[in-house]
């Protein structure tokens, strides 16, 4: 039995050393290119002759490269694929010996010279201590066979007092093949995977601090300075107390201690953990999501943040229960991913990743095209969830959610939000929860949740137990979650009055303070909130206010930039275009998909031009918001009395006008709706990639402000209001503004252009309005279309 051992441990020994062998072929020899460029020989020399940062000396051998080396190396990459830390090791012994190679990497004095370290000048010391040792011991004479046969085992012990580790100066990753470098769910990863290289996915939930973690952990002898390195294995060890050094007097004594730790001779390096939880669409149905402790360690700390989507390629490997838990897990080991890579996915709109050239030019094209077409924001705003049906001013709102306004931090330290909120509601079955699903895809680190399975800690911030240390650390809740991103949170009106109350910090100051178990801290939620609630009694009663039938406080209501009403209204011609688009989303599986043909027909039946009417991919829109959250506009000084005399006169219709009783708390015109405007016409200057917010943008935003009012105010159909149709609404802004002008029939057209986006109309219908009454000889238009007359007596 111990011979058939003995045998395979040679063997494997000889396996070993022929991919040592292989490995060092593989680093010196490897080209790639049209130049034949020797990427990991370049990268050796400049780790030998130092001149690359801390940072920088991460050394990643892609098993692919060994693969395609040779035969020898294509089941080399196999065996370390399966056997990932005994091979991680091999890896880092070549290239240990290909760095002390004088023949393939000469030494550079001059570079060693001036850029000794510690561990370079300890080494030099020990051995010039250990020379002095050797001398000293070959002038004795008469000494006793005993004494010298353990001096000569003292010696074997101390012969290479420093472990290989510590000259290191370079971190080694192994990246899977590229056949095996298919992420899995967590829930995928057996017992047979322990050891191997495995890929993973999903999302980070919570981040330790990066603390230093000793890997060698030098002492020192008082009695006869004598240094001992100890390499340590995993997060405990046991200190040496006795020094091993054969003349030291205290051998075998018990008196006290003299080997202390020195701490400027060991070797730390950087060390966190990351709790990695399965994604909502990995789990089954009727299960919990499972997570996985991941070791972080070097250069791959402070990469991520909770709330990321991630891809990690690492070793699994198993680990004893530890304290308490030991007694009882029995035979049962917990188990952790050693981390090699991590590839964060839908980070932010500015950090898109590592794309090919060939990819960014097809982007860049696409993205110039929508740039330059007739109407960009209508077409940007149509691709957003194209399957549903209307909802035309909705959708631009979220549009311009997804870009945000610019924030501004003050010299005193305060800052104004440059997120925008939205609340959605209305009837069941007006697509508000498909919205906030399609919102929370695209957007990076987008989050989706329920009020109703939603807590107050839950939503901002969690005292929990760090298994580590012991000590009670913070877990960031969606709100935390989705910083600089989008929450959307379903079922609004469904939460606990004590839980919603969290949210207001976030809404405005765009923070959450906690002061919990001793600990007070201030966590950064930079979220846009995009919020959804039905109505208390199933159905919207017009008969009774907003605040009574949405159960939401005004406190809570006025920190929303814009507010939509959606009602289920029964009209025929909405009800058959309806009933067109969807039976045509099912007829063809989706929506006009880019892929098709140059001609399509819609959901009416009609011919239309595809390029302009199809809905642009999420990529390209991911793009196309990613380049225009860059700009950073600014209110321009003409513009500034422009936004001033818009905010005034909504004032004064609001104080003047007619008074809705239900709903007057919601639509009032405050000063937060003064920000709402500035941010919104923000968003719209950077879709159109300028630096300068304009008149026009100032308009719209003005008009959707309206239109979100209105939806507010147009839910009592029982008044005269309503009962008009558009035309003779508009005609009616233009007769009250020129009786208000006494002894002229005659008004200016830009004044009146203004007032009608203003009131929440488009150019379109006003031009409707104007040819319809000229055709009946009421007023005229003049042909530099700068005045509009009227013709009698109105």
């Amino acid at each position: 039995m111990s011979q058939a051992d003995g045998g395979d441990d040679t063997s494997r020994k000889d396996t070993y050393n022929k991919d040592q062998a292989t490995i060092k072929s593989f680093l010196v020899e490897f080209s790639q290119g049209i130049e034949d460029v020797k990427p990991y020989y370049l990268q050796l020399r400049e780790i030998k002759d130092r001149t690359l940062d801390v940072s920088k000396r991460v050394l990643t051998i892609n098993l692919s490269d060994v693969a395609k080396f040779s035969e020898e190396g294509s089941m080399l990459a196999d065996r370390a694929q399966a056997n990932a830390k005994r091979y991680h090791e091999i890896f880092a012994e070549a290239i240990d010996s290909v760095l002390e190679d004088p023949v393939l990497l000469p030494p550079n004095p001059e570079v060693l010279e001036r850029r000794g370290d510690v561990i370079d000048i300890l080494h030099r010391q020990r051995l010039e201590t250990e020379e002095r040792h050797r001398l000293e011991r070959e002038g004795r004479e008469g000494a006793e066979e005993g004494i010298q046969n353990g001096g000569m085992e003292a010696e074997n012990q101390v012969e290479s007092p420093f472990p290989k580790i510590l000259f290191r100066r370079y971190e080694l990753r192994l990246a899977p093949k590229a056949s095996d470098a298919m992420s899995i769910s967590l829930r995928h990863i057996r017992s047979s995977s322990i050891g191997k290289l495995v890929s993973v996915r999903g999302m980070i939930t919570r981040c330790s601090d990066v603390k230093p973690h000793c890997e060698v952990c030098a002492y020192s002898c008082d009695r006869c300075g004598f240094e001992i390195f100890q390499q340590t294995n995993g997060k405990h060890f046991t200190p040496i107390r006795i020094c091993p050094a054969p003349n030291c007097s205290n051998q075998g004594a018990s008196g006290e201690d003299t080997v202390h730790t020195q701490t400027r001779g060991s070797k730390f390096t950087k060390y966190q953990e990351v709790k990695l939880q399965e994604l909502p669409n990995q789990v089954p149905i009727g299960h919990i999501p499972r997570s996985m402790t991941v070791h972080v360690t070097g250069e791959l700390t402070r990469t991520t943040s909770p709330g990321d989507i991630v891809k990690i390629s690492g070793v699994f490997l198993p680990t004893k229960f530890e304290g308490y838990k030991a007694l009882k897990a029995g035979l049962t080991a917990d188990t952790y991913l050693r981390a090699f890579q991590i590839e964060v996915e839908k980070k932010s709109y500015d950090d898109r990743g590592d794309i090919s050239a060939e990819k960014e030019n097809e982007l860049t094209t696409k993205v110039e095209a929508i740039a330059f077409s007739k109407d960009p924001v209508g077409r940007l705003s149509r691709s957003i969830a194209p399957e549903i049906f209307g909802h035309d001013d909705v959708k631009r709102a979220l549009l311009l959610q997804l870009v945000g306004g610019c924030e501004k931090k003050l010299s005193d330290g305060m800052r104004i939000r440059g997120d925008i909120n939205i609340c959605l509601m209305g009837d069941p079955g007006v697509a508000k929860s498909q919205l906030l699903k399609y919102i929370s895809s695209v957007a990076p680190r987008g989050v989706y949740t329920t009020g109703k399975g939603s807590s107050g800690v839950g939503l901002t911030a969690a005292i929990t137990k760090d298994q580590t240390t012991g000590d009670m650390a913070l877990e960031g809740g969606a709100l935390v979650l989705a910083d600089k991103g989008v929450c959307c949170i379903d079922e609004f009106d469904k939460m606990d009055e004590s839980d919603r109350s969290a949210i207001h910090e976030v809404m405005e100051q765009q923070t959450v303070s906690i002061a919990k178990a001793g600990i007070t801290a201030t966590l950064n939620a930079r979220a846009a909130v995009l919020a959804a609630a039905n109505p208390l009694y199933g159905r919207y009663n017009r008969r009774k206010g907003l605040s009574e039938n949405i159960n939401l406080p005004n406190s809570l209501l006025s920190r929303f930039d814009l507010m939509f009403l959606i009602l289920d209204v029964a009209d025929t011609d909405n009800d058959i275009a309806l009933a067109r688009h969807v039976t045509f989303v099912h007829k063809h599986s989706g929506a006009t998909s880019e892929e098709s043909g140059a001609m399509k027909k819609n959901s009416q039946g009609e011919e239309v031009d595809d390029e302009e009417d199809r809905p642009v991919q999420p990529d390209v829109v991911r793009e196309y918001i990613s380049r225009a959250r860059q700009h950073q506009p600014s209110i321009p000084t003409e513009v500034a009395p422009y936004v001033v005399e818009a905010y005034v006169s909504l004032r004064q219709q609001d104080t003047n006008g007619p008074k809705d009783k239900n709903n007057s708390d919601q639509t009032v015109m405050t000063a937060r709706q003064l920000l709402s405007i500035l941010r919104l016409a923000q968003a719209l200057a950077r879709l159109r990639f300028s630096d300068f917010v304009a008149t026009e943008d100032v308009d719209e935003a003005i008009r959707l402000t309206h239109m979100s009012k209105a939806s507010l105010l147009d839910s009592n159909t029982g008044t005269d209001q309503n009962a008009e149709d558009i035309t003779s609404r508009i005609f009616g802004i233009i007769r009250d503004y020129n009786n208000s002008i006494r002894g002229s029939t005659e008004v200016e057209y830009k004044a009146i252009e203004a007032m009608v986006l203003r009131k929440g109309f488009n150019i379109e219908q006003l031009n409707t309005c104007l040819e319809e009454y000229e055709s009946l000889n009421i007023l005229q238009v003049n042909e530099g279309r700068t005045a509009i007359e009227f013709l009698m007596d109105n």
